[in-house]
């Protein structure tokens, strides 16, 4: 709380102002993403103020916007429509305990385990995401659910007033940057439709977000091991995808500001908010990558500027709701393609050639399936998984051996490399204990001994020497090596000073 106090006064002034100008653009947003998962529109308005509120004030991140999102209401839709909006107010409280979970046991430092090439893909998914989104308010609802694409006028004066905040938003700021330049188009746009009669669509056409304060309300629903096993895997799942996108996005506001935020109170904020907003009617959420860089663009890095998005939509609930809704569609999808052109990361296409060709395939991938699946933690995980997939692959060649005759006359091979899961075809490939020395030392003095299949790959080694009525001797392997080996342990020569420490991958070790 200090942190808010303290701050100068032009800190204030631009946390203020793009505080505002989130507000503006969380409220179509919210509202899609309510229909999205076949809530009302106030589930979604409720969540952004709430989790928005919360995890400014308590999150890891300065400066992060976090509300409603998509990628939740792609997971909840199904809950929604099964099983009432009563168990998805209990899966969202208990989304959050298990985000505190995550957060109190310090595990929000595996967001380090995604590789460089992942959170690119991630971000121009992401981006292509926002951008595909944008392409619904093109449409025209028609009769038993249909839609038409706009066209005539209509379409004329769209793509006009987004050309005209587009063009606003990169402009203004070379003359002057006394306010957000998004804020600014924003009301120029709005200005212009009504001063002129303009017809074209505005908020309220979507729906209206007159309300009143979120209220408590506990999820009614029978307390049992049924509504447990409904609840938990939704809990989970939103849990994972929530914590995954609001942590990458946490690493994209730190390298768009230059600073650094902290994941493990994050994940606690995101589960305090969560947990809370379970309890006042709304739908759970995230972090949001497109509000995220509306607020950096538009000077907002304190927590004030979160805490004030929050406010003000709080304010437009309440009381401005006939002002928010004369606010024109298109002008806020010219916020949202500027956005875009923000978030995609355009250096990424001239990488082709320039980086190695896994990584390059690791970034369409992941950029692919989040467009595709529309499941941002589903992309972030399988790219994970071919950035593991493509290391092991690489390194499995990388173990060698160098042999040497010492001066009893036997065959010494020293290994160079990392034994692992990958590598143990590899390390028994140098090895001929048919043409060797009636004595072998292996020496893993340059080499380390990574995991379980590594132990059984040594063990498998001692039984071919065995075989061929060969002795083995190991040196330099660690203690815990020499505790796991079964056929090999009474082969290894001891040297307390010299030999190894270090911990095994090993299921045997808990």
């Amino acid at each position: 709380m200090f942190s808010i106090i303290s701050q100068r006064q032009e800190s204030i002034k631009n946390d203020l102002l793009s505080g505002l100008t989130v507000a503006l653009a969380l409220v179509p947003e919210a509202v899609a993403f309510s229909l999205l998962a076949h809530l009302h529109p106030l589930t979604g308005l409720y969540a952004a103020f709430t989790i928005g509120l919360i995890a400014a004030i308590v999150g890891g991140r300065p400066g992060m916007i976090s509300g409603a999102t998509g990628a939740i209401a792609v997971v909840i839709g199904t809950l929604v429509l099964q099983h009432g909006q009563e168990y998805l107010f209990a899966a969202v409280i208990m989304m959050g305990i298990i985000q505190i979970t995550f957060g109190v046991f310090k595990l929000g430092k595996f967001i380090r385990l995604v590789p460089h090439p992942v959170f690119l893909g991630f971000v121009n998914g992401l981006a292509l995401v926002i951008l595909i989104a944008q392409f619904e308010h093109f449409k025209i609802p028609g009769a038993e659910g249909a839609h038409s694409w706009i066209t005539g006028n209509a379409l004329y004066i769209m793509i006009g007033l987004i050309l005209l905040t587009m063009a606003i938003i990169q402009y203004l700021p070379r003359f002057t940057k006394a306010i957000p330049s998004t804020l600014a188009a924003i009301v120029v746009g709005t200005l212009i439709v009504l001063g002129l009669g303009l017809d074209t669509r505005t908020v309220s056409d979507m729906a209206s977000i007159k309300g009143v304060f979120p209220p408590f309300h506990l999820p009614e629903i029978e307390l049992s091991w049924e509504a447990f096993k409904i609840v938990f895997p939704y809990a989970i799942v939103m849990a994972a995808v929530g914590l995954i996108e609001s942590l990458l996005t946490l690493n994209l506001v730190d390298e768009l500001t230059e600073t650094t935020g902290h994941p493990n109170r994050e994940c606690i904020g995101q589960g305090v908010a969560n947990t809370v907003t379970g309890m006042f009617s709304g739908m759970g959420g995230c972090a949001m990558v497109g509000q995220s860089i509306i607020n950096i663009k538009s000077g907002g890095r304190g927590r004030l500027s979160g805490i004030s998005a929050a406010i003000f939509l709080l304010i437009f609930i309440l009381y401005a709701s006939p002002l928010i809704e004369v606010i024109p569609i298109a002008v806020l999808v010219g916020v949202m393609f500027m956005v875009v052109i923000g978030t995609f990361e355009w250096g990424s296409l001239r990488m082709f050639g320039k980086i190695p060709l896994a990584d390059w395939f690791i970034i369409v991938a992941v950029t692919a399936i989040t467009v595709i699946s529309d499941n941002l933690a589903l992309a972030v995980i399988v790219g994970v998984i071919l950035s593991a997939l493509v290391f092991a692959w690489e390194h499995a060649s990388h173990i060698s051996a160098s042999t040497r005759t010492d001066r009893m006359g036997n065959k010494v091979y020293e290994i160079n490399g990392p034994l692992f899961f990958a590598s143990t075809q590899n390390f028994q490939e140098l090895f001929t204990p048919k043409n060797d020395t009636d004595d072998v030392v292996v020496d893993f003095k340059n080499s380390r001994v990574a995991d379980h299949s590594a132990i059984e790959a040594i063990d498998k080694l001692a039984i071919r020497y065995d075989r061929a009525g060969k002795r083995l001797h190991l040196k330099h392997v660690s203690e815990e090596c020499r505790l796991l080996l079964k056929k090999a342990g009474p082969l290894v020569e001891v040297n307390v000073v010299e030999d190894p420490t270090y911990h095994v991958a090993d299921d045997k070790l808990g």
